[in-house]
């Protein structure tokens, strides 16, 4: 049974968070010209928010015993306190200590939250993974306009002021989450460990983790390096900061519409699908730069995520929340390499042609796809 009231909470709670994790990019331009930023270093600012992420594993495992729900309801105020104060940060250190805060923050967030669909969403688990992805991805569209504002209103060192929003939100989550039931009494596990289950699934995650490789080559360079990359072509800081909002928007829709679709018409031919939609409308975006270009290509970048989730929760492991873990280490990992050779590439060859480099790496994703219904890992 779809219980839409709990899906509609956890998602809110998923908007909380990721709006002030969505500050970093468009407060970039700013941070770099405050403190001297190469892009490798701004690449290693998101690595250093990503490293949590290694550890997903054991805090799946700790997950899977623990009331999960106070990670969600106080997370989002760690994030906004941490991500907040950005624009305070005297050195390049201190900026790396608040991302790691923020990081851990996520990876709190992140490792239950979507196990919590799951179960609230029956076996309409893509359409639950979708309303969960739009509070997420609406928060990456709220989430730099707000800082931008945030920006006009006081300076970039006083962004700070935005930080009781997400202390409030907390606080109505916790009324609202209170004496919602999230513990998920542990099935009986596969031949007894841990290992056997990843042994199961191992082919499994590395087809998953190409495909996230492929992926992250693209995304990683419109959510991180799109106001760099305007800005370096002449946009103002405001016309970036809108174009991220539109880009993040537009993924709202993606991930709306295709954890449904794939529930019809199946897991396999939505990825296929949106591999093939981002690769095209990047090359065509990389050729005119325009906005409305930028907005198509953002529904297709996006909505692969919950079809992915999605995917993982189908395997009906007997430790959905570690499997979730897993998913989301692999995700990360992967991510933060390709961020930082982004960033290497950037500043060795421009980010221009490094667009270029990350279209091309994107045709990946359609062959990885391909290969998914041989190897009948999807519906």
């Amino acid at each position: 049974m779809f219980h839409k009231g709990r899906v509609l909470t956890i998602s809110t709670a998923h908007f909380a968070h990721d709006v002030f994790s969505s500050f970093l990019a468009p407060l970039l331009p700013l941070i770099i010209e405050k403190l001297g930023l190469s892009l490798s270093m701004v690449a290693l600012l998101d690595i250093i928010r990503r490293i949590p992420a290694l550890f997903n594993p054991i805090l799946g495992l700790i997950a899977e015993k623990r009331d999960v729900k106070y990670f969600v309801i106080f997370t989002p105020a760690i994030t906004a306190i941490s991500m907040s104060l950005i624009g305070l940060a005297p050195s390049y250190g201190i900026l790396l200590i608040l991302l790691l805060v923020s990081g851990i923050s996520s990876a709190l967030f992140h490792i239950p939250s979507p196990t919590m669909i799951k179960k609230a969403s029956g076996d309409k688990t893509g359409t639950g993974m979708s309303f969960f992805m739009v509070g997420g991805e609406f928060a990456r569209t709220v989430g730099p306009i707000l800082a931008t504002a945030g920006v006009s209103w006081w300076g970039l060192e006083g962004v700070y002021k935005l930080m009781p929003i997400g202390i409030v939100a907390s606080l109505i989550l916790y009324i609202k989450l209170r004496d919602f039931q999230t513990h998920i009494a542990p099935k009986k596990r596969e031949k007894g460990d841990t290992k056997a289950l990843l042994l199961k699934y191992k082919s499994f995650f590395i087809i998953i983790g190409l495909f996230i490789l492929f992926q992250s080559a693209l995304r990683s360079s419109l959510t991180l390096y799109l106001p760099v990359y305007l800005t370096q072509n002449g946009s103002s800081l405001w016309y970036s900061g809108i174009s991220l909002a539109v880009l993040q928007f537009s993924g709202v829709l993606g991930v709306f519409f295709s954890g449904n679709i794939s529930d019809k018409i199946g897991r396999y031919k939505t990825i296929l699908f949106t591999s093939i939609g981002s690769t095209v409308f990047m090359a065509l975006f990389i050729y005119f730069q325009n906005i409305f270009i930028l907005g198509v290509l953002g529904f297709f970048v996006f909505a692969s995520t919950p079809v992915l989730m999605a995917l993982v929760q189908d395997t009906n492991s007997s430790m959905p929340t570690f499997m979730n873990s897993i998913y989301m280490a692999i995700n990360f990992g992967v991510s933060s390499i390709i961020v930082f050779g982004i960033g290497f590439l950037g500043d060795s060859i421009g980010l221009n042609e490094t667009y270029m480099v990350c279209n091309i790496m994107a045709i990946g994703t359609i062959f990885v796809a391909l290969y998914l219904k041989n190897a009948k890992i999807v519906n």
